[in-house]
């Protein structure tokens, strides 16, 4: 199987962030594995609440979230231009940052975000919002294809009655889709071959065993 061959995403997998070119959604991952909710995101507050919250989770997805977040969150900065739209963005970034510091990939978007921003020079603030947003689809189409990238390279690893053991959340659940180090075991799956999996447990809301 090639990367033209694979799907956009793996069969039967609900994908923690999802954008339709007009609606941000982010999965709730805290009611997995009994019930699969998709919330939209409306708002700096509501996406902001999500990574706290750890609704979302993975470095990755918490990237991307991050990068519509900071397109929500100024949307009510439209009328603002010049030095005062951009301290504007300053302020809304280093708050949303402050979702979870921990977070590598959160800092990195939003850093990147403010950047394509500065560098788009955009003459209103409703240009420069339509700057982060274009930037948040370069975020999630490009880890879409690292990760579908890694589950091509990575398939002939995993052959037909592979046993493998995963920890912690490094599925699709983590990344746009696809996953980063089970990629090439959805890949696998998605060839036909029988994989059993060993998901250990990992703390502090079990997110091998329940995610």
């Amino acid at each position: 199987m090639t990367l033209i061959d694979l799907p956009a995403s793996p069969p039967g997998v609900p994908l923690a962030a999802s954008w339709d070119g007009t609606i941000f959604s982010l999965l709730d991952q805290r009611r997995l594995p009994h019930e699969v909710v998709h919330e939209v995101q409306d708002s700096g507050e509501s996406v902001f609440a999500a990574i706290r919250e750890m609704r979302v989770r993975g470095a990755p997805a918490i990237g991307i979230a991050a990068a519509f977040g900071l397109a929500l969150a100024m949307k009510d900065d439209d009328g603002l231009q010049g030095a005062a739209w951009h301290a504007r963005l300053a302020e809304r970034a280093a708050w949303l940052e402050t979702a979870r510091p921990t977070a590598v990939n959160l800092a990195w978007a939003l850093r990147r975000c403010c950047a394509a921003a500065t560098a788009a020079a955009p003459a209103t603030g409703a240009a420069g919002r339509a700057a982060l947003l274009r930037e948040a689809e370069a975020i999630l189409a490009e880890d879409l294809a690292i990760c579908r990238g890694i589950a091509a390279a990575g398939l002939d690893l995993v052959p037909d009655g592979a046993r493998v053991l995963t920890h912690c959340n490094a599925g699709s659940l983590a990344v746009s889709a696809w996953g980063t180090a089970t990629a090439p075991i959805y890949a696998a799956a998605a060839a036909g071959r029988r994989v059993k999996v060993f998901a250990d447990e990992t703390r502090p809301v079990l997110q091998g065993a329940r995610l």
